[in-house]
C-alpha cells in the first residue's frame, strides 16, 4: 500500500510562520517594538513575493520562506473573526446602543464621504467609473485587526480614542457587505436597478444577522451550561471553537463578513455568566492567530511594485494617510469628540484596510479593475497598513502636545484651592456625579468634583460648580485635591478599569479612607470590596431595588414599610458580596457626613 501523499510546502509554510512568532517577535519585544511590526516584517522578507520568489534559483529558501500564500490564508482570516469576536464580548447591547450616533452617524459619513473623495481623485487620474467607485470605496476602509490590536496592547479601547476608532470601524465592516455586493452586480453583468441589488444585499445581511442574535438568544446559554456541567475544559474549548467559526460560517454564506458574525456571537455570550471564561480560554489563540493575519498583510507588500513606480507610489501612500486622517478627525470633532481623540482616531485610521484586499481581488478577478491597478492599490494598502504601529506612536506624541495645559480652556486651569482638606472628593461629574453633588450641596456636605472630560468641566464651572480638570488616578492630582486630609472618596464613572485604577491609588494614599464607588455589577461590587472599597453601589442591583420599591408602593403596600424592606435588602446584599471578597465586618464604619461636618477631625 503506497504511503499517502504529504504536502511537504504547506507545512514548510506553517513552520516560517510558527518560527516567526517563536524567534522574530520576541526578538522585536525584546528592542521595545510592537509585535505587529515584527509579524509585517517577517511577512514582507519571507513571503512569495520577497525571498521566497527565489526558491528556484537558491533550494534552501524553499524552507525558510513561504512558498503559496494560500497555505496560511485561512488560518490569517480566523484571526480577524477571533479578534471580533473578543471584542463582542467586552461590549454589552447597552453600550453598543450608546455608541450608535458615532457608529451609524460619524461611521457612516466617513465611509461615504471617503468613498466619494478618493473615488474622485482616482477618476481623475484616468480610471473608469466603476473602478473608480471601487478603490474609493475599499480605500475609506481601516485595518480593524491592527487599530483595534494596537489599542487593545495599550488598553485603550475605553478611552475617547478607542471608543471613536471602534464605532468608525464597525461602521466600516458592515460597509463591506454592499460594497461586496456591488462588485458582484457589476462583475456579473446583472441585469436591473443596482440600488435595488444592493437594498437587497444589505436586507439579507440583516436577515443572517437576526438569525444568529435568535439562536444564539436560545441556544448559546443552555450549551455553554451544558458543556461547563461536564467539567472538562477539552469540550469547553471545543464549544467555544463551534461557536466562533458557526457562526462566521453562517454570516459568510448570506453574504456578510465572517468578523461581523463572530461579533454578534460575543455580544450574545457577554451577557452570559461564561464571558470571563471564555475571554480566558481563547486569548492564546487569538494571539497566535491575528500574528497569522499579520504575516500575511505583510506578504503582500510587492518590493517589484515599490521599486516600478516609487515616487507614486510614496506620494500616493502620503496623500492617503493624510488626507483621509484629516477627513475623519474633521468629521470626529463634528461630532463632538475631543481634538487630541479625534487627530488620535484620524492617524489610526487613516491608513487602508484587510477588506481591501478582498474587494479587489475580486473586481480584478471580474475585470472590472486592471492588474497593474489593482497591483498598485494593494501595495499602497499593504504600505499604509505597515505604518499603522509608527503612527499609534506619533499619535500619542501629537496628542501629547495639543493636550498642553496651556492649550485648555482658562477654565480647567484653575487648582483645587488650599482649603480642600476634610471635604468628599468626588470623582466624575457626570449626570451620576451631578446628582451625588447636588445631595451633598443640599445636606451641606462640602466636596469637590473632578473629571477628565475638559467640555463637561469647563461647562460645569460656569455654572459655578466646583469641578477640577484632571484624571483621580494620578495621585499628584488627588494630593492637590486634597486626599490626604480628604473626608472620603466618591467614585462615580462607569468605567470599570478606570474606577479600579482610582480605588488603588486612594487606598494606597489613605488606607483608612472611606471610599464609595459605583459598581458595575455584583461580580464587580465584589472586586470592589476585595480591592478596598468601604461600600460599593452596584448598577444592577440598585435598579431592582428602586424598581421593587415603585411596585410595592404602587401595589398598595404602605411607603414606611416598603422603604425599610428595600433598606433590609440593600444591607442585605452588601453583607453577602463583602463575605464573597473576603471583607465580612467592613461596614463602612468610617463616616464621611461625621468628617466633612467636623474636618478637623479628619486623620
Amino acid at each position: 500500500m503506497a504511503a499517502p501523499t504529504i504536502n511537504l510546502d504547506a507545512y514548510s509554510d506553517a513552520l516560517v510562520v510558527l518560527g516567526t512568532a517563536g524567534i522574530v517577535v520576541p526578538l522585536v519585544r525584546r528592542f521595545g517594538l510592537s509585535p505587529v511590526l515584527g509579524y509585517l516584517g517577517a511577512g514582507a522578507i519571507l513571503g512569495p513575493l520577497a525571498l521566497g520568489s527565489f526558491k528556484d534559483e537558491v533550494p534552501f529558501l524553499r524552507w525558510v520562506t513561504v512558498i503559496d500564500a494560500q497555505n496560511v490564508s485561512v488560518i490569517a482570516d480566523l484571526g480577524v473573526v477571533f479578534l471580533l469576536f473578543l471584542i463582542g464580548l467586552e461590549l454589552s447591547y447597552e453600550r453598543l446602543l450608546t455608541m450608535r450616533r458615532l457608529v451609524f452617524g460619524l461611521g457612516s459619513l466617513q465611509v461615504a464621504l471617503s468613498t466619494v473623495v478618493i473615488g474622485s481623485i482616482v477618476a481623475l487620474a484616468g480610471a473608469p467609473p466603476a473602478a473608480a467607485v471601487i478603490i474609493g470605496s475599499c480605500l475609506s476602509l481601516s485595518s480593524t485587526a491592527i487599530v483595534i490590536e494596537v489599542l487593545s496592547n495599550q488598553r485603550r479601547m475605553s478611552t475617547a480614542t478607542g471608543r471613536t476608532s471602534f464605532s468608525i470601524l464597525l461602521a466600516q465592516d458592515m460597509a463591506v457587505v454592499p460594497i461586496l455586493m456591488f462588485v458582484s452586480i457589476l462583475g456579473n453583468g446583472a441585469d436591473g436597478s443596482i440600488v435595488k441589488g444592493l437594498v437587497l444585499a444589505v436586507a439579507q445581511a440583516a436577515l443572517a444577522l437576526g438569525f444568529i442574535i435568535i439562536f444564539g438568544r436560545l441556544l448559546l446559554r443552555p450549551l455553554f451550561r451544558l458543556v461547563a456541567s461536564t467539567g472538562t475544559d477539552e469540550l469547553f474549548v471545543a464549544a467555544i471553537l463551534f461557536v466562533i467559526v458557526a457562526t462566521g460560517v453562517a454570516a459568510g454564506l448570506a453574504g456578510v463578513s465572517m468578523a461581523l458574525g463572530a461579533f454578534v456571537a460575543g455580544l450574545l455570550l457577554a451577557e452570559t455568566e461564561y464571558r470571563k471564561a471564555i475571554e480566558t480560554t481563547i486569548e492564546p489563540f487569538k494571539g497566535l492567530l491575528l500574528g497569522v493575519f499579520f504575516f500575511t498583510v505583510g506578504m503582500t507588500i510587492d518590493f517589484r511594485e515599490l521599486a516600478r513606480e516609487p515616487a507614486l507610489l510614496l506620494i500616493s501612500v502620503g496623500a492617503l494617510i493624510i488626507g483621509k486622517a484629516a477627513l475623519i478627525a474633521l468629521l470626529a470633532r463634528g461630532f463632538r469628540v475631543p481634538m487630541p481623540a479625534a487627530i488620535e482616531t484620524g492617524l489610526l485610521l487613516g491608513p487602508g484596510g484587510e477588506f481591501a484586499f478582498v474587494v479587489i481581488g475580486l473586481a480584478a478577478a471580474f475585470k472590472l479593475v486592471s492588474a497593474s491597478t489593482a497591483s498598485f492599490t494593494l501595495a499602497v494598502t499593504s504600505l499604509t497598513m505597515a505604518l499603522i504601529p509608527l503612527l499609534a506612536t506619533a499619535a500619542r506624541r501629537i496628542t501629547a502636545v495639543t493636550e498642553d495645559r496651556k492649550a485648555l480652556d482658562p477654565l480647567l486651569l484653575v487648582a483645587p484651592p488650599p482649603d480642600a482638606a476634610g471635604r468628599a472628593i468626588v470623582v466624575g461629574h457626570g449626570r451620576v456625579g451631578q446628582v451625588v453633588c447636588d445631595l451633598l450641596e443640599q445636606h451641606g456636605v462640602r466636596f469637590i468634583s473632578t473629571d477628565r472630560d475638559p467640555a463637561t468641566v469647563a461647562q460645569q464651572r460656569r455654572r459655578n460648580r466646583e469641578v477640577y480638570y484632571g484624571d483621580a488616578a494620578n495621585e499628584a492630582f488627588l494630593k492637590s485635591c486634597g486626599v490626604m486630609d480628604a473626608a472620603g472618596v466618591i467614585v462615580t464613572i462607569h468605567d470599570r478599569p478606570a474606577i479600579d485604577q482610582i480605588v488603588r491609588v486612594v487606598r494606597a494614599l489613605r488606607p483608612d479612607i472611606p471610599i464609595v464607588s459605583r459598581a458595575r455589577d455584583a461580580g464587580h461590587a465584589r472586586h470592589l470590596y476585595a480591592i478596598g472599597v468601604t461600600d460599593a453601589v452596584p448598577e444592577t442591583i440598585e435598579a431592582s431595588l428602586q424598581l421593587s420599591e415603585a411596585a410595592l408602593v404602587g401595589l398598595g403596600v404602605p411607603t414606611g414599610p416598603a422603604i425599610a424592606s428595600i433598606h433590609e435588602k440593600r444591607d442585605e446584599f452588601r453583607h453577602e458580596l463583602q463575605e464573597a471578597a473576603g471583607k465580612a465586618g467592613v461596614t463602612g464604619t468610617h463616616s464621611i457626613r461625621a468628617k466633612t461636618a467636623n474636618p478637623e477631625k479628619a486623620t
